[in-house]
């Protein structure tokens, strides 16, 4: 089993940044690739960003590719987000996710998810 807990999410104006960040426990973090999810009000789930467990790989949405990044450090069992050049179409709640030695885009790639985290963009 695999615990994921999110945190860094808030309220910010549009252009601003915040620093998402997802530490997880139990089984070994660097056996999972790790993808970041967000849900609007309304509507699904959709995928940000993921990367592969060695951090070697990564991926985004065209919504949100040049603005934010994506990392892990296997030694702290933490995923980050970078955002940045945040928009008001960016409030959401972000979650992270966790598959065994894999990666995908869909929800229902993912094993494991953490309880979500609010960021809100205002203009």
């Amino acid at each position: 089993q695999v615990q994921l807990v999110e945190s860094g999410g808030g309220l910010v104006q549009a252009g601003g940044s915040l620093r998402l960040s997802c530490t997880t426990s139990g089984r070994t973090f660097s056996s999972y690739g790790m993808g970041w999810f967000r849900q609007a009000p309304g509507k699904e789930r959709e995928f940000v960003a993921a990367i592969s467990w060695s951090g070697g790989n990564t991926y985004y949405a065209d919504s949100v590719k040049g603005r934010f990044t994506i990392s892990r450090d296997n030694a702290k069992n933490t995923v980050y987000l970078q955002m940045n050049s945040l928009k008001p179409e960016d409030t959401a709640v972000y979650y992270c996710a966790a598959k065994f030695y894999g990666l995908g885009n869909s929800r229902y790639d993912y094993d494991y998810w953490g309880q979500g985290t609010q960021v809100t963009v205002s203009s």
